[in-house]
C-alpha cells in the first residue's frame, strides 16, 4: 500500500506539472495565476536596464542632503527653508508608491515605467535650472511623483520576467541598487557640490535617464496577464477609485511631513504638526476602511490577508526602521563626539557598502540553488541585531575600526535578509497582483526609513537631556570627587587663580555633556536591536514555497 500511494502521489505531481499547476500551492491561488511571461530579450538585460532607473531615483533621495547649505546660499533662503527640498521629494514618493500598481494596470507597466523615467529625467533638469527655492521645491515634488513608481515597478518586472529558481539572483541585482544608492548619494553629492555646483547633482540624471529610456523602449514588454487585462478593459469606461486615491494621497503626505518635520518643530508643541497628525491618522484609517470595501481599490489591501506577504511587510518595516536610524546616527556620532570630518566619516562607513556588493549576488546564487529563504532571513536578522548591539558598546575613545566592523556585520545581515524577503513575498500571491504587492512593499520600506530617522532624532535629544540631568545632579559642592576634579582641571588650565575653579567646573560640565550624548547614542542602538529581536520570531510563521515551483515556472517559460 505504501508503494502504491507513493506512485499515485508521483503521478499526481507529474499531472499537475503537465497542466502548469504547482504542487503544494492551493488550487484557488493557482487558478488566479496566469501563464508566465516569455521575455523578448535575455532577462538579465531587462534586469540591468530597469535597475538603472531605480538606482538613479533612489540616489536622489539622499544626494541633495549635503548640498542644502549651498542651495540655501545660492537661492537666498534659510537653512530651514532649504530642507523642504528633501521633505517634498519624500512626500511625493510616499504618495505615488502605493498607487503605482493601479497606474500600471491602467497604462501598462512598460508605458508607466518608460513615462516615469522620461518625466523624472525632465524634472531633474528643471530642478537644476530652478531660479528660486519655490520653483525648486515644485520641481522636486514633480520629480518625486515621476520617480516614485520606479522601485515597485522594477520588483514587479523582475518577478514576472524571471522564473522562481532564478528570481533570487534578479532580486540581488535590485537589492545592490537600493542599498548602495543611499550610501553613495551623500558622498557623490558632496564631491559634486564642492568641485562643481549643486545644480549638477540634478544634471547627472539626464544622461542616465536618456540611456535608460532608450533601452527600456527596446527591451521591456508587458506580461500576458497585463496585456489581456487591458484588452478586456478596452472600450469600457475607466473606473477610478477617487475616494481611496484622495484619502491615501492626503494621509501619506501628511504623515511624511509629521515624520520629517516633527522633531524640528517640537512635535505636538506645534499646531502645524498636531493638525498634520490628525489629518494623517484620520485619512489613513478612512483609507483602510474604504479600500477594504470598494470593489476595485486603488491599493489592494486585501493582499495583506496572505500570511507570507503580511509578515514580509512587517519584517521589512522593522528592518528599514533600524537600518535608516543607525545610518542617520553613526555619522553624527563620529563627527560630533569623535571629531571626524564629514568626508572621513563617510569613508569610515563605505566598506559596508562594498561588502554588500560582493555578498548580495552570492545570496541570490544560494537562493537559485534551492536554499531555504526562511533560514537566510533568520540569519540575516540575527546579524543585523548583533551589529546594532555591537555599536551600543562604544565609548569616546573608540578607533575607526570599532565603527567599521559592527557596520559591516549589520549591512551583511541586511543583504542576507532583503533578497530572500523580496523573493519569498510574491510566491503565494496571484501573478496579476505583483505590481500592487510591490507598491505596498516599497511604501512600507520607505516609511520604515522615515520612522527610523524620526524616532532616532527625537529620542537622541531627549535621552541626552535625561542623562545630562541625572549626571549633573552629582556635581554639587558637597561632592568631594567632583570638586577635586574641577580644581585639578582648573589648575591645569589657569593655574592658581581665582577663576581657575570656575574654568574647572566648565570643563567638568563639558565632559558631562559629552558623556550624556554618548549614553543617548548607545541607548538608540540598544532600542533598535530590541526592535529587530522582536520581529525575529515572525520568521517561524513564514511558509516555504514548494521545491517544485522553480522547475514548473521554468518549464512555463
Amino acid at each position: 500500500m505504501t508503494n502504491q500511494s507513493a506512485i499515485l502521489e508521483a503521478e499526481e505531481e507529474l499531472s499537475q506539472s503537465a497542466q502548469g499547476s504547482e504542487p503544494g500551492v492551493p488550487l484557488e491561488t493557482q487558478a488566479e495565476k496566469p501563464a508566465a511571461a516569455i521575455p523578448h530579450f535575455n532577462p538579465w538585460i531587462i534586469a540591468l536596464v530597469v535597475t538603472m532607473g531605480t538606482f538613479m531615483e533612489v540616489l536622489d533621495t539622499s544626494i541633495a542632503n549635503v548640498a542644502l547649505p549651498h542651495i540655501a546660499g545660492s537661492l537666498s533662503a534659510s537653512q530651514d527653508e532649504s530642507t523642504w527640498v528633501l521633505t517634498t521629494y519624500l512626500v511625493a514618493n510616499a504618495i505615488i508608491l502605493p498607487i503605482s500598481g493601479w497606474i500600471s494596470s491602467v497604462l501598462g507597466r512598460r508605458n508607466f515605467y518608460l513615462g516615469s523615467v522620461i518625466l523624472f529625467t525632465a524634472f531633474s533638469a528643471a530642478c537644476g535650472l530652478a531660479p528660486t527655492l519655490g520653483m525648486l521645491v515644485i520641481f522636486r515634488v514633480l520629480q518625486g511623483l515621476a520617480g516614485g513608481g520606479l522601485q515597485p515597478s522594477v520588483q514587479a518586472i523582475l518577478a514576472d520576467t524571471f522564473p522562481g529558481n532564478k528570481r533570487g539572483m534578479a532580486m540581488a541585482v535590485y537589492t545592490v541598487a537600493i542599498l548602495c544608492a543611499p550610501v553613495l548619494g551623500p558622498t557623490l553629492g558632496g564631491w559634486i557640490t564642492d568641485n562643481y555646483s549643486w545644480r549638477w547633482i540634478f544634471y547627472i540624471n539626464i544622461p542616465v535617464g536618456i540611456a535608460c529610456a532608450f533601452f527600456t523602449r527596446i527591451v521591456l514588454h508587458d506580461p500576458p496577464h497585463l496585456t489581456a487585462a487591458r484588452k478586456a478593459q478596452k472600450g469600457k469606461p475607466l473606473q477610478v477609485d477617487f475616494g481611496g486615491l484622495a484619502l491615501i494621497s492626503i494621509g501619506l503626505g501628511a504623515l511624511e511631513i509629521v515624520l520629517d518635520k516633527g522633531q524640528e518643530l517640537d512635535w505636538f508643541g506645534s499646531t502645524f504638526i498636531t493638525w498634520s497628525s490628525i489629518i494623517a491618522v484620520g485619512c489613513l484609517l478612512g483609507a483602510i476602511v474604504w479600500e477594504l470595501r470598494v470593489d476595485k481599490p486603488v491599493v489592494n489591501l486585501r493582499l495583506l490577508r496572505e500570511r507570507n506577504f503580511a509578515i514580509c511587510c512587517t519584517i521589512v518595516l522593522a528592518l528599514y526602521t533600524a537600518l535608516y536610524a543607525t545610518t542617520f546616527l553613526l555619522p553624527q556620532f563620529m563627527q560630533q563626539l569623535l571629531g571626524y570630518d564629514a568626508t572621513t566619516a563617510g569613508i569610515a562607513v563605505s566598506p559596508a557598502g562594498l561588502v554588500t556588493m560582493a555578498e548580495v549576488p552570492l545570496v541570490g546564487w544560494l537562493l537559485s540553488r534551492g536554499a531555504d529563504a526562511r533560514r537566510m532571513i533568520a540569519m540575516g536578522i540575527a546579524m543585523i541585531t548583533l551589529g546594532t548591539w555591537w555599536l551600543s558598546h562604544g565609548n569616546l575613545d573608540v578607533a575607526m575600526s570599532d565603527m567599521i566592523w559592527p557596520r559591516i556585520v549589520q549591512v551583511m545581515g541586511v543583504g542576507l535578509t532583503t533578497v530572500p524577503l523580496s523573493t519569498i513575498m510574491f510566491r503565494f500571491l496571484p501573478g496579476d497582483q505583483t505590481s500592487n504587492a510591490a507598491g505596498i512593499y516599497a511604501l512600507v520600506r520607505n516609511e520604515g526609513g522615515s520612522i527610523g530617522i524620526a524616532i532616532s532624532s527625537t529620542f537622541l535629544q531627549r535621552m541626552a537631556q535625561t542623562h545630562q540631568a541625572y549626571l549633573s545632579s552629582n556635581i554639587t559642592a558637597s561632592n568631594v570627587a567632583a570638586m577635586q576634579a574641577a580644581h585639578a582641571l582648573g589648575g591645569a588650565v589657569g593655574g592658581a587663580t581665582p577663576d581657575a575653579s570656575y574654568a574647572g567646573l566648565a570643563l567638568v560640565y563639558h565632559q558631562l555633556q559629552r558623556q550624556a550624548e554618548l549614553l543617548a547614542y548607545m541607548d538608540q542602538y540598544k532600542l533598535f536591536a530590541y526592535v529587530l529581536l522582536g520581529v525575529l520570531p515572525l520568521v517561524l510563521l513564514l511558509k516555504r514555497p514548494p521545491k517544485h515551483i522553480g522547475k514548473v515556472e521554468l518549464d512555463a517559460h
